[in-house]
């Protein structure tokens, strides 16, 4: 038996939610009594890195090939690993392709299946694991009961450490059916964190009354070291693009630091939001409902506010 944890790679390149999940993987492994094996696909730039995070082995498959994700490809290559190394479980991250690979995975595998678990299994009374339901406002736990199971983990669920030293890599070829997605264009934004990984998060609303005004939030952003965001109702109206958008219906977050600016706190909006571990609302409006789910709130006029913490955290930087 083993853990077989697969580890996202854009551009070839291990990102932290990969980092993560493989030391969830060699966690769960080393409570289960068993192996934790990572398996990267394609061409991947220091894969053996993973030995850093309490991964033994590390797989390599189809090394020399450039494969767009798909989706079927992806879950018959996993599948085929996971036979071979007799996993019972598979844990893969809680991303765009996660989210299409669990379901494939599941069926394929015959497995029962969970997504979005935001805690290592408890296996003391069979194979438990919690994930946020009810738009974060209970803890759902799930009794997974099946030989097998699948389950996907939540972008800043578990807390990174550093626990081993690189290994080697095992690079193996699979055989499979080819992609039927042929790929004709790709846009990607460069130079910041993307959200899911985020943890500091700079986010507005229409509280700042057009895209014009959206510089002082970039400056905020800048000094803090953090990754934009927006309401739904921003990217609707094309002050910001819709990647930027956080919430029920838009990109679901889990930063240790969400600043809101300008938002009036939607029961949509905090549903992707409310897991954040710290939550710090600026809004004029004292009465605004994200003051509810807020840990620090600043009532005042955010042209006056937001400048104004900027350069005191510029100022702190410069005396640190």
């Amino acid at each position: 038996m083993s853990v077989l944890v697969y580890i996202e790679t854009p551009k070839g390149n291990i990102k932290k939610q990969g980092q993560e999940l493989a030391f969830y993987g060699a966690q769960h492994a080393s409570n289960a009594g068993v192996d934790c094996v990572a398996l990267v696909i394609g061409q991947v730039n220091d894969p053996g890195s993973l030995g850093l995070f309490g991964i033994k082995r590390v797989i390599q498959v189809n090394e020399n090939e450039t494969l767009d994700f798909d989706s079927q490809v992806y879950t018959d290559i996993i599948a085929k690993i996971a036979a071979q190394e007799g996993a019972t479980t598979i844990a893969i991250s809680h991303s765009s392709n996660g989210k299409a690979l669990l379901g494939r995975l599941s069926v394929k595998l015959e497995a029962g299946s969970v997504s979005g678990v935001t805690s290592l299994p408890d296996l003391s009374n069979g194979f438990v694991v919690t994930k946020s339901v009810f738009s974060g406002k209970a803890v759902a736990h799930y009794n997974i009961e099946t030989p097998v199971r699948v389950i996907s983990l939540m972008g800043n669920s578990i807390q990174l450490q550093s626990t081993g030293s690189p290994v080697s890599v095992e690079k193996i070829s699979v055989d499979h059916a080819g992609s039927k997605v042929k790929v004709i264009g790709r846009k990607t934004s460069e130079g910041i964190v993307p959200l899911p990984e985020a943890e500091l998060v700079v986010s507005a609303g229409r509280g700042m009354k057009g895209p014009e005004n959206w510089g002082i939030v970039e400056e905020l952003s800048d000094a803090l070291g953090a990754t934009t965001a927006c309401s739904r109702p921003v990217a609707d109206s094309d002050w910001r693009p819709h990647h930027e958008h956080v919430g029920q219906t838009g990109v679901a977050i889990r930063p240790n630091l969400y600043i809101a600016i300008g938002i009036s706190g939607a029961i949509q909006h905090l549903a992707g939001v409310n897991n954040s571990k710290t939550i710090v609302v600026i809004n004029k409006d004292a009465e605004a409902p994200f003051f509810k789910a807020a840990d620090y709130g600043v009532v005042g006029d955010l042209f006056d506010v937001v400048p104004k913490l900027t350069a005191a955290i510029q100022k702190f930087k410069q005396h640190s």
